[in-house]
């Protein structure tokens, strides 16, 4: 299992892991918890868009890792249900100096595809914010 470089409270809470970050391509896999399902006893709709952003954001972030990215605008199809173990891959399918348009697909533990989404990022600079700490973000314009 990879890091993400930065800590993410809520990938950490929903229980996220990095298997793949590089070249503009990313893998992350995750298994919800009982609180993440829906009234189906599926994995919840909006579970499963994070799952998706989170991926394509890696994917982003894969070609700059010492940038951060903050999500512009994201659509998403649900083919069939989530469940059971879900692997999600995640690719740059291009980027400007600050944009990156990314796409992403949620298998479940058959290969079948549950889910796909398409993304736009905008690269932001990570700026320390007591001098000591990188990683934190201060508050950012997305102008």
């Amino acid at each position: 299992m990879k890091s993400f470089g930065v800590e993410i409270p809520f990938v950490s809470h929903l229980g996220f892991t990095l298997h793949c970050m590089e070249d503009g391509e990313s893998e992350l896999r995750y298994e919800a918890k009982p609180e993440h399902l829906n009234s189906f006893a599926v994995t919840h709709g909006g579970a499963s868009m994070t799952l998706l952003d989170v991926t394509m954001a890696t994917a982003a972030r894969s070609v700059t890792p010492d940038m951060g990215v903050v999500t512009i605008e994201m659509k998403t199809s649900f083919m069939q249900p989530a469940r059971g173990p879900l692997v999600a891959k995640g690719r740059l399918i291009h980027r400007t100096a600050t944009m990156a348009f990314t796409e992403g697909t949620v298998y479940d533990a058959q290969g079948k595809v549950c889910c796909h989404a398409t993304g736009t990022f905008k690269y932001v600079k990570r700026l320390p914010v007591d001098g000591r700490n990188v990683n934190d973000l201060k508050v950012i314009s997305t102008d």
